[in-house]
């Protein structure tokens, strides 16, 4: 089972996880990847975020990757949740969660999964500093991570 959600709302870590396994006994392995919101970027505070997308076209972009991610793994499922709007330090950003039969291949898959969505997922971020407001630009180590697989 694979599952996409963009919200607003705040998500719960372990319903997320539990709607993953549920009713699914060949699952051997879960592995999910949590991203916070920090108070602290490019040697700046920040007291706030706002997450901006596309409609229609970042849902095609993360159906992208799920497809691309079941295709080199042999998974049982993929669940991506990502909230947009304003987000406040230690708010979560993202979930992302995968199960297989064994550990390997959910470890693989998830890792792909959270550095290709940071580079190739049309989510745009500002930031509210202690020097005022800015956007958010791809950091040099989310490509080099991404250009791994």
């Amino acid at each position: 089972m694979n599952s996409i959600q963009i919200q607003t709302e705040p998500f719960d870590i372990r319903a997320e996880q539990e709607a993953l396994c549920r009713d699914n006994p060949r699952i051997g392995a879960l592995v999910t990847f949590v991203g916070l919101m920090r108070d602290l970027n490019a040697g700046l505070g920040v007291s706030r975020m706002t997450l901006e997308h596309y409609p229609g076209m970042t849902e095609k972009a993360l159906s992208a990757l799920v497809a691309e991610a079941g295709e080199r793994w042999d998974l049982e499922g993929i669940r991506l949740v990502h909230r947009v709007g304003t987000l406040e330090p230690l708010d979560p950003i993202v979930f992302v969660g995968v199960v297989s039969r064994h550990r390997g291949e959910s470890f693989r898959a998830c890792e792909f999964l959270i550095d290709a969505l940071k580079t190739r997922a049309p989510f745009w971020k500002k930031e509210l500093t202690e020097a005022g407001e800015r956007w958010v630009e791809e950091r040099a180590t989310d490509a080099e991570a991404a250009r791994r697989w």
